[in-house]
C-alpha cells in the first residue's frame, strides 16, 4: 500500500509517463508548447473524480493529443478572428455607390420634410436631430407641445410613406 498522501489510480500513471507524454507531444509538433499541455494534462487528470479506466496509459495519450488538437484549433480561430478583423480595418470607406445612395436618400427626406413646411420640418430637426425635448421645442416656438406632438406625426407618417414608395 502507498504511503498516505501519495498519487495512486492515473495521477500515478501520470507521473510515472510524464517524460513520455512530453516527447509525444513534442514529436506530434507541440513544439514549446508541450510542457505546457503535460501541464494542463495533470491539471485535468488530478482532478478526475470517476471511476477507474480500463488502460489508463492510452487515455492519458489519447487526452494529451485532444488537448493539443483544442489549442491548435483555439490558436487557429484566433489567427483567423484577427485576420479578419484587420482585413475589415483597411477599407474604412463604404464603396461609392453606397455613398451616391445614401445622399440621394437624404436630398429625398429633405425634400419630404420642406414640403410639409418650415414649422414641421423646423420642429423634426430640433426634436429628432438635435435631440431637443418637445417641451423645449414648444417653448422656443411659442406653441404647445401638442402642436409640436401633432407636428411630429405629421412628419413621421410622410417619411414613412417616403420609405415605402423607395422599396
Amino acid at each position: 500500500m502507498p504511503p498516505p498522501g501519495s498519487p495512486t489510480g492515473i495521477e500515478a500513471v501520470f507521473l510515472a509517463n510524464r517524460d513520455k507524454l512530453l516527447r509525444f507531444l513534442a514529436a506530434r509538433g507541440a513544439g514549446d508548447a508541450a510542457e505546457d499541455l503535460v501541464q494542463d494534462l495533470w491539471i485535468k487528470v488530478s482532478g478526475r473524480m470517476d471511476g477507474p479506466i480500463g488502460n489508463p496509459v492510452a487515455y492519458l495519450f489519447r487526452a494529451a493529443d485532444m488537448l493539443m488538437i483544442d489549442r491548435y484549433r483555439a490558436r487557429r480561430q484566433a489567427e483567423r478572428r484577427d485576420h479578419d478583423w484587420s482585413e475589415g480595418q483597411g477599407d474604412t470607406e463604404p464603396p461609392a455607390e453606397r455613398v451616391i445612395a445614401a445622399r440621394q436618400e437624404a436630398a429625398r427626406v429633405t425634400e419630404t420634410l420642406a414640403t410639409l413646411g418650415t414649422r414641421v420640418e423646423t420642429i423634426f430637426r430640433r426634436a429628432r436631430m438635435d435631440g431637443v425635448t418637445q417641451r423645449q421645442i414648444a417653448a422656443e416656438l411659442g406653441i404647445s407641445v401638442s402642436t409640436v406632438e401633432s407636428d411630429l406625426r405629421l412628419a413621421a407618417r410622410a417619411l414613412a410613406d417616403l420609405k415605402e414608395r423607395m422599396r
